[in-house]
C-alpha cells in the first residue's frame, strides 16, 4: 500500500476515537493549531523522510506548520510562545543551555510535545532535565532490527481505542522510564539477544505532563517505513493530536501510575 493510502487509512481509524476529546470526523483534526516541526540529528533515523510523512498530514489536518532544521528555533521566544505543539525528531546531538531552556519553558507553560523513537527519547544524552521532561530514555535495542510484538494495554484511551496488538520488524527499544507516565502500549522482550532481560515488559507508547504541557511518545518509528504499519502510524497521529490540545483541555486525572499493573 502507498504511503498516502496508509496516512488516509490511519486518519479514518483515528477520527472516531478522537471525537472523545471534542473532535469530529468532518473537522480537520488540527484545525487552527500552531505547530513547530523540528527535524535533524542522526540521519539513520530518516528525519527528512519522516518530515515528509507528518508535515503534509499536519497541514491536511488544518495546522499551520513551521518547519525547522536547527535547534536555535527554540530560542525564538515570539515563535515559541505562539505555539500549540512541538513535534521533534532529532536523534542524539547536543543542545545548548539557551536552546534547552527555551524548549523546557515552552512545555512547562502548556505547549504540547510529541515525538517518536530516537528523535525524542535518544536526543541530547547529556541533558537530564530534558529526559525528565520526555519521561524516558533509550538504553538498548538488543538484536537491532528484529521481529517483535506490541501489546495495547489501555483500550479506553483516545490514542489506542479500537486498536489491537500488532507486529513490528524494527528496533525493539529497551528504555528507562519515568514511573509517572501513563502507558498505552508495551512490548515483551525475549532472551535471544540479551538473556537477562527475558520477560521484561517495556512501554512502547505513553503520555505524561511536564508542568502544564502534554507530552506524548512512542518508541515506534526507527525509519520512515515503520509508519507503513497502520497501527504505528495511528498511534503517532493520535498522540500528536492529543498533545496539541494541551492548552485547551483539562489535565487528565491519572493519580496512580498505570504501568505498575500492565501486562497482568
Amino acid at each position: 500500500m502507498e504511503r498516502r493510502e496508509f496516512i488516509k487509512q490511519s486518519a479514518i481509524l483515528g477520527a472516531a476515537a478522537l471525537s472523545g476529546v471534542g473532535l469530529h470526523a468532518e473537522t480537520p483534526l488540527m484545525a487552527g493549531k500552531q505547530v513547530l516541526f523540528v527535524w535533524g540529528g542522526w540521519n539513520g533515523h530518516e528525519p527528512e523522510q519522516c518530515r515528509d510523512i507528518f508535515v503534509p498530514w499536519l497541514r491536511e489536518q488544518g495546522a499551520a506548520v513551521t518547519v525547522a532544521d536547527n535547534l536555535d528555533v527554540y530560542t525564538n521566544q515570539p515563535l515559541m510562545t505562539s505555539l500549540d505543539l512541538i513535534v521533534q525528531i532529532w536523534t542524539m546531538g547536543t543542545i545548548t543551555n539557551e536552546q534547552e531552556k527555551g524548549l523546557l519553558q515552552a512545555i512547562q507553560s502548556g505547549i504540547g510535545l510529541a515525538g517518536w523513537h530516537g528523535g525524542l527519547c535518544d536526543s541530547f544524552r547529556n541533558n537530564t532535565e530534558y529526559q525528565f521532561m520526555t519521561g524516558g530514555q533509550w538504553v538498548a535495542h538488543p538484536g537491532g532490527v528484529i521481529d517483535y510484538n506490541v501489546q495495547i494495554v489501555d483500550h479506553q484511551d483516545d490514542v489506542t481505542v479500537g486498536l489491537q496488538d500488532f507486529h513490528m520488524k524494527s528496533e525493539q527499544y529497551y528504555m528507562h522510564i519515568d514511573p509517572n507516565v501513563k502507558v498505552l502500549a508495551t512490548t515483551t522482550f525475549r532472551d535471544e539477544h540479551a538473556p537477562w532481560i527475558k520477560g521484561s515488559i517495556v512501554p512502547v507508547a505513553w503520555k505524561k505532563y511536564y508542568g502544564e504541557g502534554r507530552v506524548f511518545y512512542t518508541s515506534l518509528g526507527h525509519v520512515a517505513q515503520d509508519f507503513g504499519v497502520p497501527e504505528a502510524l495511528a498511534i503517532m497521529q493520535r498522540g500528536i493530536v492529543w498533545a496539541s490540545l494541551s492548552k485547551y483541555a483539562a489535565k487528565e486525572p491519572w493519580v496512580t501510575p498505570i504501568y505498575k499493573n500492565y501486562g497482568r
